[in-house]
């Protein structure tokens, strides 16, 4: 970033953000963005002008981040898909594997992909297809079972790895393949099983030649392309002994038209599959093709709602199980249960068929992790957008407009700021994060359906929802937690803040509003009231201290608007009585002198009184609020005022 830069941004006056802008543009690297905060100080601008600049460098790293975490996952989606649709097309093994370990190889970013197959004749696993290889010795490697990394993933069927290989002894070590690793120069190195149900058939690998630590969605996405190699070999298995059937029945030529119809149907399925998943379409859209290829009905149900034996049996063998008269397959992905496919009426399937609804079920899986994707993101920008208006404080408000209606919500409208907390202790840390999570997923789910927004903050959820008109903050607070806790499974304990409006314009309010619904959350937490929702105005005149805005009138209204309003309509002494009354000691006897009236006229006054405020109001609870309501209404109405 050059001199001149710096000094244009000087001369847009809150224009900080220009050169950040202009690094964005052009896709700059993360270190670039420290240039124009250096030059501003190297030229002596203003400490305010310094700052402003490193908000708006935070601000562009931010946004960097998360674009690069978008072509990141757009990247792997784009993969996974054209994968499936190479798969869905097959003709050449070979080439769909080569495709497999180059997409894995530049979505992970490593030196080095490669895939290893099992020999079931030696009983080793041998080098099949490698991506950025250099060694030949690397090449023709022969791994036993449980020899090396890749030999242990073989023997436990388990995702394995390693950031040091040469320093790791999980696995065993032999000379030949630590030679090969050597001239390879590898060090961090992932290994995922190739499956076909229980059985392990190979792996698949991604190598750096440096030390590296992979992350759980990078392990993930490789496994993901485990699962797409490995179906592309069971693939090319099926039409092999297809084709060997086939030669085996040609002098029968009933048998081989039926074949030939399972053959055509199955691939029916397969470019459905494809077309639908290349067009966007979802799991019910899945089940409907499904249904009409294996000429029955297919239904895609949640985990909890499939039958449990069956489901996990599915999930263990890798087939889909008969259950009765149903046939279930298992949506899986990485070990998560996300659902069942399940088709109904139908106890006699021919093989191609059960392995037509297998397929199903794999790309059912597929797209449920692409929508999961695609929700966490909204997730995160909602998140986002709600962490600007609770933290900043020189936002434009068209811009913040903007942001808002993209995710369909209208910070024109008027909001309650709810804090939102799980309560219930948890068994560790883990068990807390990942409740913290699925509450944090709720609300987002939440503040989606009521184009409002949601955030994690303090240990607990933030949530900013427009209020509906006749709609109270005590009720969408008691809703909210109601909700929530219905979605967790646990209690959530829900603090409202006073109605906000103008959040585009009014860089404290909604920061403000948190506060006071943290208040709120808080009161309620130390009166014992886990699990349930208030606001300020639900505490009496706690309510009073807890509020952002100190609603005298409000309190006052709420507590003997009524007695006041009576006393103006009818032009009695109804307040006047009820002062007195009190500061006789609530003695009939004693108002009576101190008003100079008739003990029965004080009696009539105060079961006038009684009819108003309910039959509680001598309680000694109701009796605090209205003297204190007493107090301040003579305050309020005091000359001068």
């Amino acid at each position: 970033m050059s001199r001149d830069h710096v000094q244009s941004a000087e001369r847009l006056g809150t224009g900080a953000e220009a050169p950040f802008l202009e690094l964005l543009a052009r896709g700059a690297s993360a270190d670039a963005y420290e240039q124009p905060v250096l030059l501003a100080r190297a030229e002596g601008l203003s400490s305010e002008r310094v700052g402003a600049l490193e908000q708006a460098k935070r601000l562009a790293l931010r946004v960097r981040a998360e674009m690069e975490g978008r072509r990141r996952r757009e990247a792997e989606l784009s993969a996974l898909f054209e994968t499936a649709h190479d798969l869905a097309g097959l003709r050449d093994l070979d080439a769909v594997l080569q495709a497999i370990v180059q997409r894995a190889r530049s979505l992970l970013s490593t030196d080095v992909a490669y895939l290893t197959l099992h020999d079931e004749a030696a009983g080793d696993t041998y080098m099949r297809v490698t991506e950025g290889s250099v060694a030949a010795r690397f090449q023709q490697l022969r791994l036993g079972m449980g020899e090396g990394l890749g030999g242990l993933v073989a023997q436990t069927a388990r995702p394995y790895v390693t950031p040091d290989y040469f320093s790791d002894d999980r696995f065993q070590h032999t000379w030949t393949i630590d030679s090969g690793v050597r001239d390879e120069g590898l060090v961090a190195i992932l290994g995922v099983p190739l499956m076909i149900g229980p059985q392990v058939i190979g792996v698949l690998f991604a190598a750096d030649r440096r030390a590296r630590v992979f992350e759980r969605e990078q392990i993930a996405l490789l496994g993901s392309f485990a699962a797409l190699a490995a179906a592309a070999i069971d693939t090319a298995n099926l039409l092999t002994e297809t084709r060997s059937a086939l030669d085996r029945l040609a002098r029968a030529n009933e048998i081989i038209r039926d074949r030939s119809a399972v053959i055509e149907r199955a691939s029916d399925v397969h470019d459905r599959l494809a077309e639908l998943v290349l067009r966007g379409g979802g799991v019910h859209d899945v089940a409907a093709a499904v249904s009409q290829v294996l000429d029955g009905t297919v239904e895609f149900t949640e985990a909890d709602a499939a039958p449990a034996a069956a489901l996990e049996a599915s999930r263990a063998e890798g087939h889909a199980v008969r259950h009765g008269d149903d046939w279930i397959a298992a949506v899986a992905a990485g070990g998560e249960l996300l659902g069942a496919l399940v088709l109904c009426g139908h106890p006699g399937l021919d093989p191609v068929d059960q392995r037509t609804l297998e397929r199903a079920a794999m790309v059912t899986s597929l797209l449920l992790l692409a929508r999961r994707s695609a929700a966490e993101a909204e997730q995160r920008v909602r998140g986002a957008l709600l962490d600007d208006l609770l933290d900043a404080r020189d936002r434009d408000p068209r811009v913040l407009r903007e942001r808002a209606a993209r995710l369909h919500a209208d910070l024109d409208a008027t909001h309650v700021v709810l804090a939102a907390r799980l309560d219930g202790a948890a068994a560790d840390a883990d068990q807390e994060a990942a409740a913290r999570r699925r509450l944090w997923s709720a609300a987002s789910h939440l503040a989606a359906t009521r184009h409002g927004l949601a955030a994690a903050r303090d240990g607990g959820t933030v949530l900013l929802l427009p209020l509906d008109p006749g709609d109270t903050t005590t009720a969408l607070a008691r809703r909210t937690a109601r909700q929530l806790g219905t979605a967790v499974h646990g209690e959530v304990t829900v603090g409202a803040s006073a109605p906000v409006e103008d959040l585009a314009t009014r860089p404290d309010a909604v920061s403000e509003a948190y506060a006071e619904a943290q208040r709120c959350l808080d009161a309620l937490r130390l009166l014992g009231r886990s699990g349930d929702g208030a606001a300020a105005e639900d505490f009496g005149f706690l309510g009073l201290l807890l509020a952002g805005d100190r609603d005298i009138g409000g309190y006052v209204e709420r507590t003997i608007g009524q007695v006041v309003a009576y006393d103006e309509r009818r032009g009695t002494d109804l307040v006047r009585t009820l002062d007195a009354y009190f500061a006789c000691g609530m003695s009939p006897a004693r108002t009576k002198d101190e008003l100079h009236v008739h003990v029965n006229t004080v009696a009539q006054r105060l079961e006038r009184v009684g009819r108003l405020l309910g039959d509680d109001w001598q309680s000694p609870a109701r009796a605090l609020e209205i003297q204190l309501a007493l107090r301040l209404h003579r305050l309020s109405s005091a000359p001068g005022r």
